[in-house]
């Protein structure tokens, strides 16, 4: 007789109240970002009607704007909290979904250049953190903190390494708020400077996936730029996710040896748990489109549903950035994290153009 597995009614209905919780918020994402699109399109149509000369601004910026305007003008209620916080999610949804806007070759090609640099790029970035560190006299761990944040992958880097290395919660908030304060800054800044310089889609793209630390800043400033350079930009942030696990089990080893971290018992495992699997999900979806397993129909499909995933991303961006929050934290970790983003930005900006040099981007 087949065993049967029965779930008691109590954790049902926890499981089923968790649930819940999370519809409002989805719901708020859903409206910003489709609020974003909806004043794309009226405005867009609007000038055009009326003879305007109106630059032709993406929703991502539009829907970016009015979650900023919703979280620090009138806050986000509580109720709706847990739903924006699943923004990450959708953003790992949408970069597996947009591999398949990817045939192998590009990926190939794009891919293998971007970890070329994201090489390059993490080296100096650990280097100019704890160089920055030491002269603003910040604590040995919160400097840690900040440099594998800057170097690969914001939050989710910050918040691998704080347990890798035992490090207090005061450190971990410290630097997390630095990291999305300069991203929100970087939004608004690079494509500026990427108009201003006339940049090429790749180039830039490739420029804000090495130089924009958290993954949903680097991607929608991709996207702020053009739909193109959104995808570069995705492309070269995940060659920088994928190297989350050697930089944090190289800081684990070394707080472990300095007898102020746990020893990491099996580096093989402890890789696994901290790579992020969305790498593998995005590299799978472009590997069956480039043997044509899907009709195109179906890839356009699936292009689609990753546009309305990073919607609900872009919406939650703008939800989840207070900068009244964020100021709270103090300042050494915030001029450390500026002036260290600032020269990053100068030298990921010189690895690109040495790259379209040789490649020809």
């Amino acid at each position: 007789m087949a065993a049967s597995i029965t779930v008691p009614p109590a954790q049902s209905d926890r499981t089923s109240r968790n649930i819940l919780s999370l519809v409002p918020g989805i719901l708020l994402l859903a409206a910003v970002g489709y609020g974003g699109k909806a004043l794309e399109k009226f405005l867009n149509t609007y000038a055009k009607a009326h003879h305007w000369t109106f630059p032709n601004i993406e929703y991502v910026l539009w829907a970016i704007i009015i979650g900023l305007v919703i979280s620090n003008l009138l806050a986000v209620p509580k109720i709706f909290q847990p739903g924006v916080a699943t923004y990450e999610f959708w953003l790992k949804v949408g970069i597996v979904l947009l591999g398949s806007r990817f045939v192998l070759a590009d990926i190939l090609k794009l891919g293998g250049i971007s970890l070329a640099l994201v090489v390059v790029e993490i080296s100096l970035s650990l280097l100019l953190m704890h160089f920055l560190g030491r002269i603003f006299n910040l604590p040995p761990k919160l400097t840690s903190l900040l440099a594998v944040g800057s170097s690969i992958c914001g939050v989710s880097a910050i918040i691998a390494a704080k347990g890798a290395i035992d490090a207090d919660d005061e450190d971990s908030t410290f630097a997390i708020a630095a990291i999305l304060a300069l991203g929100a800054l970087a939004l608004f800044t690079f494509p500026l400077i990427g108009h201003s310089l006339h940049l090429g889609d790749t180039a830039f793209g490739l420029w804000s996936g090495l130089g924009v630390d958290n993954t949903a800043e680097a991607t929608a400033t991709g996207a702020l730029y053009s739909d193109a350079a959104g995808k570069v930009a995705v492309l070269a942030k995940t060659a920088r996710n994928a190297m989350i696990g050697f930089v944090v089990l190289a800081y684990a080893i070394y707080w472990a040896k300095q007898g102020q971290a746990s020893s990491v018992a099996n580096k093989a495992t402890f890789l696994w748990n901290k790579f992020p699997k969305f790498v593998l999900g995005f590299l799978a979806i472009s590997l069956l489109v480039s043997f044509h397993t899907f009709s195109k129909e179906q890839v356009g499909s699936l292009g689609n549903l990753s546009r309305w995933a990073f919607l609900l991303t872009f919406a939650g961006v703008g939800l989840r950035t207070n900068f009244r929050e964020m100021s709270k934290q103090g300042l050494r970790p915030f001029i450390v994290g500026a002036l260290g983003e600032i020269i990053i930005a100068a030298l990921t900006f010189g690895l690109v153009v040495g790259a379209n040099r040789i490649w020809g981007l």
